[in-house]
């Protein structure tokens, strides 16, 4: 493991038995390093296995051949240091923002005062200041994502991960809680390992990003994004590093489509 790593993948196999009772790898032996305070975007068809390795990492699986180590120990469970932001916000309905935000930190015992105010400055670093006594159907989408982000931020955990939580919003949306997340991160500087399939999302926002191929799920290239943040979509430099990913992509799904009628 790599001194420096705060996630390390070591010889990760994760194998299913179907309905018929059939053996089926949804991700084929791999190994991968993540920097403390790194942005990881993890992006590729469907079916090559990122939700499995995120919760892999998160903890809500356990691989069947290898390890999973953060911070030195390997992971076996969730863990509270270690937050995961869905999709689908994952809210209490009959609870305000504010209550939200709190539940985290009521749930780890932190004195009253101190919960109210952790959780009001995370709700102030996602601009939801004014909402804090609103409930969850009462905000837009992107409202809510930002409450999910903001009760993750008030626990204050090292390590955030994102299974594809910007997927279900309006481009316009997407694009401007893009530019808050990156915010927070510069700021704070968590380590993200974020699902998309969007492949501009994922040079946009990650550091590298980790192109898995299905049949097995497998890591096909790492990508490193040596540009600065904030990324111009516009720019020359951008779009080369766009179409190195896309002719991957490509290839990847060529490969895919040929390995399947193969199979047939």
């Amino acid at each position: 493991m790599s001194i420096e790593a705060k996630i390390s993948l070591r010889g990760v196999e994760k194998r299913f038995v179907s309905g018929r009772g059939e053996e089926q790898t949804a991700l084929s032996r791999l190994d991968l390093d993540i920097r403390a305070g790194e942005f990881v975007c993890l992006v590729g068809p469907s079916g090559c296995g990122k939700t499995t390795l995120i919760n892999l990492m998160a903890g809500f699986e356990k691989p069947t051949e290898g390890e999973v180590i953060i911070d030195g120990k390997v992971a076996t469970a969730p863990d509270p240091d270690h937050i995961m932001i869905f999709q689908d916000y994952g809210l209490y309905p009959w609870r305000t923002v504010l209550g939200n935000v709190l539940f985290g930190l009521q749930a780890r015992k932190v004195p009253a005062a101190e919960a109210r105010e952790k959780a009001l400055a995370a709700l102030d670093l996602v601009g939801l200041s004014h909402a804090v006594n609103k409930h969850p159907h009462e905000l837009s989408g992107g409202m809510r994502q930002r409450v999910s982000i903001a009760r993750a931020l008030a626990v204050e955990p090292s390590v955030l991960f994102m299974d594809e939580p910007f997927a279900a919003l309006d481009a316009f949306t997407r694009l401007h809680l893009q530019d808050e997340l990156l915010r927070i991160w510069r700021e704070k500087k968590p380590t993200i390992v974020f699902v998309t399939h969007d492949l501009d999302e994922a040079i946009a926002l990650g550091e590298r990003v980790v192109l898995m191929a299905p049949r097995p799920g497998r890591i096909q290239r790492i990508l490193e994004v040596q540009l600065a943040h904030p990324r111009d979509r516009t720019e020359h430099d951008f779009a080369v590093f766009r179409k190195q990913l896309f002719e991957e992509f490509h290839l990847v799904h060529r490969e895919a489509a040929e390995a399947a009628e193969y199979s047939i």
